[in-house]
């Protein structure tokens, strides 16, 4: 391709929310050059972007965030001057069993991806002029909310996206300026990640954007999260274990809409602000569950309540947070961006999709799909 407009690199491109946003930029910028950086750990799945990966403006880099020469390299090859980070390592229960991982990959990739673009940056005449650094980061930072409300209270939020179930389960919310008050070590990485690109900010001068955002649920999820777990489970009719008595509350964002707030706030957002972005949808886990038995069993052609008997109490998490809740009205404000799916139209549309799809969980579930790096590249 000729010179490109733009060269953004996006870091965890392979990942569930990355190949989402690989996806929309490959398409909707033709004259950008984008670069997909991921390390291929367990939860990286390069079949996801089959649909793109021949592209003229796509290249892909197998390399790890927290090898600073290496970032080096990939800031200077490719003339990077925009960056999506999304690469870390983001489940809460694999956070507890082994903690470092996490602080390497979330705190020290991150700090290495700040330096390599401060180098490079400073290092041309135009300094930081044209350049952002995009941090993504989570709702699950600011700690938990209490349930102060019985169930059935009318959220203050209202959007195009607001469905029959739009209640809230407490009467505060997170907010931008909320402090932080992580409890895992999964929210405690992401949490010092977040504070080391503030830093470059304020130390440096660097161009950089936070934004912290709730569960998201979609096609191409790795199926150790709860939605594909559960229907991947319905499927074989496997147990489906509930923390607890599945009363934790989250707040539900479709992936796609995730990916179109991340194009949106890439382009429109200002340097050094905070963006929350939330679904306005909250679900207790228990009700959340119960849809996706329904959903599955009907798209199945089970009759309704097949699968009831597949859920399965189990110990709760340590430190498990009871409520999350975001306030995004300050993204909607001021760029105009709210959810585009209802809540039951977006788990209709992601549970078509695990069923339509078999052969990539059954990939995912038996290993195969982390042979498909070495199919794929391995006679470039």
């Amino acid at each position: 391709m000729k010179k490109p407009e733009r060269s953004i690199l996006i870091t965890g491109g392979a990942g569930f929310i990355g190949n989402h946003v690989v996806r929309l930029f490959v398409n909707k910028y033709p004259d950008y050059l984008i670069v997909n950086l991921d390390k291929l750990t367990y939860a990286g799945n390069l079949a996801n972007l089959k649909d793109i990966e021949n592209r003229p403006n796509y290249r892909f880099v197998k390399a790890d965030i927290a090898d600073l020469d290496e970032m080096r390299r990939v800031f200077n090859e490719y003339g990077i001057d925009g960056v999506i980070h999304l690469a870390a390592e983001s489940h809460v229960d694999r956070s507890i069993k082994d903690p470092f991982t996490f602080a390497r990959t979330n705190v020290m990739g991150t700090l290495a991806l700040l330096q390599a673009a401060r180098e490079r940056w400073e290092s041309l005449p135009e300094r930081y002029e044209g350049k952002l650094f995009y941090h993504i980061s989570t709702d699950e930072v600011y700690g938990a909310l209490e349930l102060t409300h019985p169930e059935g209270v009318e959220s203050p939020f209202t959007t195009a996206a607001s469905s029959e179930h739009h209640h809230a389960y407490g009467t505060e919310f997170f907010l931008e300026t909320t402090g932080y008050n992580p409890h895992s070590p999964y929210s405690a990485s992401k949490a010092s990640s977040d504070h080391f690109v503030r830093s470059y900010h304020d130390t440096y001068g660097m161009p950089t954007l936070v934004t912290n955002c709730s569960n998201n649920y979609g096609p191409y999820q790795f199926p150790e999260k709860l939605i594909p777990l559960f229907i991947n489970n319905i499927r074989k009719g496997k147990p489906l274990p509930v923390y607890g008595k599945g009363e934790n509350v989250r707040d539900w964002l479709f992936v796609e809409d995730h990916a179109r707030a991340i194009d949106l706030i890439f382009h429109r957002g200002t340097v050094a602000e905070t963006y929350n972005i939330g679904g306005f949808n909250e679900w207790k886990n228990i009700d959340l569950i119960k849809v996706i038995i329904r959903t599955v069993d009907r798209l199945l052609g089970n009759p309704e309540g097949t699968s009831d008997n597949l859920t399965t109490y189990v110990t709760d998490r340590p430190g498990h947070d009871m409520r999350y809740a975001i306030d995004s009205r300050k993204l909607q404000r001021e760029l105009g961006w709210e959810p585009s799916l209802q809540f039951e139209e977006g788990i209709e549309k992601t549970v078509r999709w695990y069923l339509d799809n078999e052969e990539w969980m059954d990939n995912i579930t038996s290993g195969d799909y982390q042979r498909y790096y070495d199919d794929m590249y391995s006679n470039r």
